[in-house]
């Protein structure tokens, strides 16, 4: 029988061995279930009810009234558990849910996101997290409060860190939507209400200390379920155990399929509220040509470097040193999804079109296809719809439309797996979105509660008030985020683009330069933030309005405009008036030195 003894910190290894030997008996009595007949309803209302109460029952048991605990977990999460919890808060349901499905639809040039998003990594690691970390702040406008003086540039900062994560965790309620409509068998209206109701349930006793530990548990969920159908497909098409280095075959015959059935042709008919464009899985000319993946992937990385409730993570280590080793710990997590997201958008488009496989649907008689199981399935809550518009009785590329979103979820169905595999993706989808939405609805509502409430409006707040005025404000900007993503304004990998593009168009330099350079000063930040975060704004409403790019530069670039004038009107202006203090001065100093005392601690 396991005792825990000492701190949780001390027994982690035995509690996450536990819950996933756990977690991997709760799959196998599943299995057991689906080979006795219990329904595919049952099975996926059971795996995402079971999962959902384990991470509530986690938020609960890490529940606090203790600053230090609620903003930052206590600065004692190790290194390895906080790069799993950093993993998980960025897999969200953009990379868990819809990145496959942007390279299946969009070709390989929308790896531009997994190259963005993972080289963002190097530029936290070498620019931020380690001195974040030493600098000691609760929040990132704690630190362009700090650092550059006046409650002007914190409101600024707060500001364009709730844009920015408000427009991300609308993609992330979508995301538990999606799944929670599939799993649960109702509405993608419903579903998005049931998934925040989840994602509150997490968050909302524990704050950072209990969004950590349930991040935990999520990434292994996660990953478990990501990896199984890839496996499980790759093994049946003959690539191996480990398809991720042997696909190579897969792309091969993909690429010899796709001019006997026509792929690239543009869909006839809107599905659901817009065309799908069907490219080669292997174009790398369109729909993005090589100036427009380098600068995607620019605006991810830059991105990456300025998205607080990532950053914030980096706050809860013990110390500067485990802050690096948690950016390590990160990307070999991180990794290990989106190595594999390729090559499920791979086996998963060659089950669909090879006639060798039984799954294989284009050429096929329009009626045998209305009948699968999976198109019924998730015609039956709007995400696929097939349609015979030339009258022919046959299934072509152009008259099948699917929504980009679920190919992961759909593709056990598709590869006619055992519906157990089904449940476990969807939880691994929820586990994904949820520990994002967490994150970020923890990010707003630190930042609103501690800058806002506490810096600006009522310095003498008690701790249980600002507490109570956190817990709050989760449920509001909850509340907010679930109705407008329920309006589905734009694809999931869309509103994720859109706020990395918000967060590094206005914090990106005010962060970068306010470590690197000791003669920024208020004034600059001021005026960086402002400009950039403007122009950048401006351009992405003129572009949405049907404006014509400049240069190649759409809507989900958009950072490409307003970061370089936020760079050039921050050092403009910080050069026109006079330096800070020398007080600052020393502190930034202070603040690149790895070793001695956290520089805020006293002051928190």
């Amino acid at each position: 029988m396991f005792r825990m003894q000492g701190r949780l910190v001390d027994n982690l290894p035995k509690v996450y061995g536990l819950y996933t030997g756990g977690f991997i008996v709760f799959i196998i009595l599943m299995a057991i279930l689906d080979k006795l007949g219990v329904s595919a309803a049952t099975i996926g209302i059971l795996f995402v009810a079971f999962t959902i109460l384990i991470y509530a029952l986690i938020g609960w048991l890490s529940r606090t009234m203790e600053l230090g605990a609620y903003y930052v977990a206590g600065r004692e999460v190790p290194a390895v558990y906080n790069g799993m919890a950093t993993a998980a808060d960025w897999m969200s349901g953009a990379s868990f849910v819809a990145l496959a499905g942007g390279i299946y639809f969009g070709g390989y040039g929308y790896m531009a996101f997994i190259v963005g998003w993972t080289g963002g990594y190097v530029l936290v690691n070498a620019l931020m997290a380690p001195y974040l970390r030493k600098f000691g702040c609760y929040t990132v406008p704690d630190f362009i409060g700090t650092r550059y003086g006046g409650n002007f540039a914190r409101l600024i900062a707060v500001i364009i860190l709730v844009t920015a994560s408000f427009t991300y965790v609308t993609a992330q309620i979508d995301a538990s939507g999606t799944i929670a409509a599939r799993a649960l068998q109702i509405k993608y209206e419903t579903g998005v209400w049931v998934g925040l109701v989840a994602i509150l349930m997490c968050s909302m006793l524990g704050g950072m200390r209990a969004v950590t530990w349930t991040q935990v548990a999520q990434y292994i969920v996660l990953i478990i379920a990501y990896l199984v159908p890839i496996i499980w497909m790759s093994n049946r098409q003959g690539f191996g155990l480990i398809p991720h280095f042997s696909y190579g075959g897969a792309i091969h015959r993909i690429q010899e399929l796709e001019p006997m059935v026509k792929l690239g042709l543009k869909a006839t008919e809107s599905f659901p509220g817009r065309s799908i464009l069907t490219v080669p899985l292997n174009a790398t000319g369109a729909p993005l040509e090589s100036w427009k993946f380098f600068t995607l992937a620019l605006c991810m990385m830059a991105g990456t470097a300025s998205l607080p409730h990532i950053l914030m993570r980096y706050f809860t280590t013990p110390s500067v040193r485990s802050a690096r080793k948690s950016v390590a710990w990160s990307l070999f997590f991180i990794f290990l999804l989106y190595f594999s997201a390729p090559c499920l958008a791979t086996l998963t488009k060659l089950q669909l079109l090879d006639p060798n496989l039984p799954t294989s649907v284009i050429g096929k008689p329009f009626a045998e296809v209305a009948n699968l199981a999976w198109i019924k399935n998730w015609a039956s809550v709007g995400m696929v719809a097939i349609s015979d518009s030339n009258k022919d009785g046959i299934l072509q590329i152009n008259e099948l439309f699917m929504r980009p979103d679920i190919i992961v979820l759909a593709t056990p169905e598709i590869a006619g797996l055992p519906y157990v595999i089904s449940g476990l993706v969807a939880a691994g989808g929820l586990a994904a979105a949820m520990s994002t939405a967490d994150g970020l609805i923890l990010a707003i509502a630190n930042a609103l509660s501690h800058d806002l409430y506490y810096k600006m409006i009522d310095p003498k707040a008690d701790v249980k008030l600002r507490l109570i005025v956190a817990r709050v404000l989760l449920v509001v900007i909850g509340v907010l985020a679930a109705f407008i993503a329920s309006l589905h304004i734009t694809s999931i990998l869309g509103a994720v683009a859109w706020a990395f593009c918000f967060a590094c168009s206005g914090l990106f330099f005010p962060l970068v330069l306010g470590v690197w350079w000791k003669r920024a000063n208020r004034e600059g930040a001021i005026a960086g933030m402002i400009c950039g975060f403007v122009a950048g704004s401006a351009y992405l409403y003129y572009v949405q309005n049907g404006g014509a790019p400049w240069w190649g530069i759409d809507g989900l670039r958009f950072g490409m405009i307003g970061m370089p004038i936020s760079l050039v009107t921050m050092v403009a202006v910080s050069l026109m008036t006079p330096a800070p203090d020398e007080e600052t001065q020393r502190m930034v100093d202070n603040t690149r030195i790895p070793t001695g005392g956290t520089i805020l601690e006293a002051s928190h």
